[in-house]
């Protein structure tokens, strides 16, 4: 069929061809936008997987063991305290009262033992009579018994003066202890941060009255430690010094290095799991105790022409996409760590394959594409 040359067929030609182009161009941009990233060559990780929580290495309730009102807070919700550091205190004011009556018997016990007892003087006198009576009883004017009454008497005082100083030493020792007991009780009434740490919640605040050992605040040490817990199967190759990536789920998907510091001989009883303790590189105030995550134990590495990200899979598929058409494909799996996994057949390096939202695809489906952020 001859083509009309005219003007008006060539408007038309014109016209049908744009007509095309913009149904392409439509068509085109109504396809589903993929995700992807290129199969690239790198480091394949063999990694034990686990998860991770952060605790407190040391957790307490700020009391004090003697109630009363306090009379001075530096407690706050946040605050950091060093060990040693003034906390609390609480009015010692009636405690001191009774520091410093106790202190005042003692004194006044202590100058009457200086100034010597009255049995000692009567205890002389009687001495001396026996002494007389003794003399007196040689040369036949007095009586035998009438010296051994005496010499009874003298007894007596003895024994009386004897009992007197056990008292003294007694009630001496007493008011000592007692003091020492109210200086003590004085000390307990002034507390301070028992390690370093930094307060979670505050029970009681100035001029409160707070009864004996009444929680006032609660306090988590800032040092903290890293618990994983793997199952049994993969914990006899995990060992102390061994490198590790840690991801917590506040953090998105950043993740942190850490070694293995620690681990426990014996499993966790309820679920049977080991359990590891992992130093993390990560700055202290990030580690907040109560955080959950993952971490991947790296027990061996070797390079490799095929790494995926791991969110690409979906079982052992993964969705390659080709000249713009959706490919689903069965992989066979290699290494696999916290973020990467090793592809050993399945697909080649260069290829394109799909990381996000993967229950939106399927298998020869028409898509446009994008590179997916790392």
């Amino acid at each position: 069929m001859a083509i009309n040359s005219s003007p008006l067929g060539l408007k038309l030609a014109a016209a049908v061809v744009a007509l095309v182009v913009i149904g392409s161009t439509v068509l085109y941009f109504m396809r589903p936008v993929a995700k992807v990233v290129t199969v690239t060559a790198g480091r394949a990780v063999n990694a034990v997987p686990g998860s991770v929580t952060v605790t407190a290495m040391r957790q307490a309730e700020i009391k004090t063991e003697i109630g009363g009102r306090i009379l001075r807070s530096e407690l706050e919700p946040g605050k950091s305290f060093q060990e040693g550091d003034f906390m609390v205190q609480v009015d010692t004011r009636d405690l001191e009262l009774e520091i410093e009556r106790t202190q005042n018997d003692l004194e006044t016990l202590k100058n009457r033992l200086q100034v010597g007892s009255q049995i000692t003087l009567e205890l002389a006198n009687g001495r001396d009579e026996l002494a007389n009576k003794e003399r007196l009883f040689k040369l036949g004017n007095v009586s035998e018994a009438e010296l051994i009454r005496q010499q009874r008497t003298v007894e007596q005082i003895q024994q009386r003066l004897d009992l007197e100083k056990v008292d003294n030493e007694g009630r001496t020792k007493e008011l000592e202890n007692i003091l020492r007991v109210k200086m003590r009780q004085k000390e307990k009434m002034m507390i301070a941060a028992p390690f370093d740490g930094v307060v979670d919640l505050v029970f009681a605040h100035k001029n409160d009255l707070i009864g004996n050992n009444s929680p006032i605040a609660s306090y988590i040490s800032t040092s903290r430690y890293v618990e994983a817990k793997i199952s049994e199967e993969n914990s006899a190759g995990v060992q102390v010094g061994q490198k590790a990536r840690v991801r917590f789920l506040s953090y998105g998907s950043r993740t942190f290095e850490a070694t293995v510091s620690k681990k426990l001989p014996t499993a966790d009883a309820d679920t049977q799991r080991h359990v590891v303790h992992l130093e993390v590189r990560i700055a202290s105030e990030l580690l907040v105790p109560g955080l959950t995550g993952e971490v991947s134990i790296i027990l061996d590495e070797r390079d490799s022409p095929t790494l995926v990200p791991r969110r690409a899979l979906r079982g052992t598929q993964l969705y390659v996409v080709t000249k713009g058409r959706v490919e689903s494909r069965q992989v066979e799996l290699g290494y696999i760590s916290l973020t990467m996994v090793e592809v050993r057949s399945g697909v080649k390096p260069g290829e394109h394959i799909i990381v996000d939202s993967l229950e939106e695809f399927r298998d020869g489906q028409r898509v446009r594409t994008t590179t997916a952020a790392e």
